[in-house]
């Protein structure tokens, strides 16, 4: 049967629910600084502990030293105890042996406690921060143990405890012991204070989460969350998009009457949900954010930096719909699509353009065009602001105007645009392509000029040429940069040389020198040449016949002879070519291989043949280089 400390280690190994390895290593631990404790043991001293988990039994080794007569049975051992251990011990020696202190397992039960309490804690504190790391940004579920005016604590998985926050509640949310809720986990930390795993309720991702649990087709990619704006506990939009044609995404989003938007709606306590289709146009994108209210235009501004500001013009029934209780749905449609947007009804609208007829000279030419019109708005203003209600004629005719003018304006400022964008790339042509290669970091500039140029979103030297020759004066309201730096960046925007390269003709002579060096080369001869140099032979053969020379003499056999000695044709070989070089080689050269057999004066000289190729149906010449001994060794 197994002892009591065996059932004991087992029973912690399956209510704290860690590795075997971890639970004997806490107890271990707590055993060596049980000793230390007992016998006052230095902390420098190497101690080592055992423990038999059938027996329960502890045994303590500790390293002493060997010496002849112990003086301090807690660091020194005698010879004769030492060979116990190792027989090899000599006086000097440091050893480990045994010295488990008598009734050692009831000292160390009574001051390893606490350790051992510590080290399972620490272990089990590591498991849960491993586990739940891997649970950030997901949903999980617990049990409510205890709520305050501060936070709820929630009981989690691995006996882990998260807190709710009050701010990261839903307003108005209560929450009841033992009651079991789901939170989305946006933060977990190991302090020396302890685990720290955050759980809300007001996170915009948690309703991304519910979405992806409740719609199977958000979860399987057939529809894509894009964007969603929040106000916890009153209303929130989400922007969805079909990734798959003939998906209707607000349609699945909302199911069968409303069952799956139903389900998240009751989840977060009646908050309102609007679901709308996200639109790569920002104008349509707008206007449907806008929802439910009706808009009648929407008309978009130049963006002045990082600011987008659309104008949306509903009308007069519909202003405070679209504007929303306290603003409400404005900000929403705003965090949504990330513009910031005017709204203002027709009247309004109407007024705004009167002034910018007046007031903008590039609308001038329209201004006259519409001289009839502008009599006819002013008269229905007039009326607006007297009291008088207007018919929806008048209304559609306010609304048609102020459409005229907006969509005049955008025409301009979209010319001007373009004018503006030609004229950068007319300059950005000007700089050299190489220049938006060169990272800034490799700008011979101060390091910290560097700094400010990057943080001004300069990258490379043709970013920076491109602002200088653009704006200088841009360059010099960036915060850090003087005048004397100004000078500096300048000056190396109107100096700076990158390195020519190479030029072609260089490059492809290298080869042509190359052939002088090699054994043999062939190079293909125009046919109108070899003719004549064929002909050329031809009379040269004749006139050798009929006037041998005087020191070699070359008998030619009849044509019907068809064998002829090597002698004779070794020396007629030798006579056509040397006719041949005459004709082809260099004036500054002499021909090689003379009719006298003399070795040419002079540098090396060169000799080739001309051959035909029959798979090419080409001619070529062949150059061979001559060796100091004559043409006899080439042979």
């Amino acid at each position: 049967m197994k002892s009591e400390f065996a059932l004991a280690f087992n029973e912690v190994l399956e209510d704290k629910q860690l590795p075997r390895e971890v639970i004997l290593s806490a107890l271990e631990s707590a055993m060596i600084a049980a000793y230390r404790k007992s016998v006052g043991a230095s902390a420098a001293q190497n101690v080592k502990a055992n423990i038999d988990l059938e027996s329960g039994n502890v045994q303590v080794f500790v390293e002493k030293e060997v010496a002849e007569s112990v003086l301090d049975p807690r660091t020194e051992v005698t010879l004769e105890e030492a060979r116990k251990y190792d027989p090899e011990a000599q006086i000097g020696d440091l050893v480990m042996v045994e010295s488990t202190p008598a009734d050692f397992g009831r000292i160390a039960a009574q001051t390893a406690r606490q350790a051992i309490q510590q080290k399972i804690h620490d272990a089990e504190r590591n498991q849960q921060f491993e586990y739940f790391s891997k649970q950030v940004g997901e949903i999980v579920s617990g049990v409510v143990q205890a709520v305050n005016s501060r936070q709820a604590t929630i009981g989690l998985d691995l006996k882990a405890e998260g807190i709710m926050e009050r701010k990261d509640m839903i307003p108005g949310e209560r929450f009841r012991i033992h009651e079991r809720i789901r939170a989305y986990l946006y933060e977990v930390t190991n302090s020396p204070k302890g685990l720290q795993i955050k759980l809300s309720h007001t996170h915009r991702n948690f309703l991304r989460r519910l979405l992806e649990n409740e719609v199977p087709e958000i979860y399987h990619g057939i529809v894509e969350i894009r964007s969603i704006a929040r106000e916890p506990g009153q209303r929130a939009k989400v922007a969805v998009s079909a990734t798959q044609s003939g998906i209707d995404p607000v349609g699945a989003c909302v199911g069968q009457r409303g069952v799956r938007i139903q389900a998240i709606v009751n989840e977060l306590h009646g908050e309102k949900i609007d679901v709308i289709e996200w639109s790569n146009d920002p104008a349509v994108f707008i206007s449907k954010a806008v929802s439910p209210a009706r808009v009648t235009g929407v008309y978009l501004n130049r963006p002045d930096g990082e600011n987008k500001t659309a104008t949306v013009v509903v009308p007069e029934d519909q202003l405070s719909l679209a504007i929303g209780k306290e603003g409400q749905n404005a900000r929403l449609a705003a965090k949504l699509t990330g513009w910031r947007i005017d709204i203002m009804s027709v009247s309004e609208a109407a007024g705004k353009a009167l002034v910018k007829l007046n007031e903008d000279a590039s609308l001038a030419e329209l201004a006259q065009q519409e001289a009839e019109t502008v009599v006819r708005v002013q008269e229905l203003l007039k009326k607006k602001e007297e009291g008088g209600t207007l018919t929806l004629e008048e209304t559609s005719f306010l609304a048609r105007f102020v459409d005229r003018v907006e969509r005049h304006g955008e025409a301009i400022r979209r010319e001007e645009d373009a004018a503006e964008q030609a004229r950068i790339q007319a300059v950005k042509e000007t700089i050299d392509p190489r220049a938006f290669e060169l990272s800034i970091m490799d700008v011979p500039l101060k390091e910290h000029t560097i700094f400010i140029l990057q943080e001004a979103g300069i990258e490379t030297l043709g970013d920076l040429m491109l602002t200088a020759k653009l704006d200088p004066d841009e360059i010099l309201a960036y915060n850090g940069i003087g005048p004397r730096t100004f000078e500096e960046i300048m000056d190396l925007v109107n100096t700076f040389k990158f390195p020519e390269e190479a030029p072609a003709e260089v490059l492809e002579a290298a080869p042509e020198e190359a052939l002088e060096t090699t054994t043999e080369v062939a190079e293909p001869v125009e046919e109108a040449e070899l003719q004549a140099e064929a002909e050329l032979v031809e009379a040269e053969e004749a006139k050798i016949v009929a006037e041998p020379a005087a020191e070699q003499v070359v008998e030619l056999e009849p044509e019907e002879s068809e064998e002829k000695s090597f002698e004779e044709l070794f020396n007629m070989d030798t006579l056509l070519r040397s006719k041949e070089m005459r004709k082809v080689a260099p004036e500054d050269e002499e021909p090689i291989g003379s009719r006298g057999g003399k070795k040419a004066k002079g540098k090396k000289k060169k000799g080739y043949t001309v051959e035909y190729d029959p798979d090419k149906d080409e001619s070529f010449v062949r150059y061979k280089h001559r060796k100091e001994d004559g043409w006899d060794e080439d042979w």
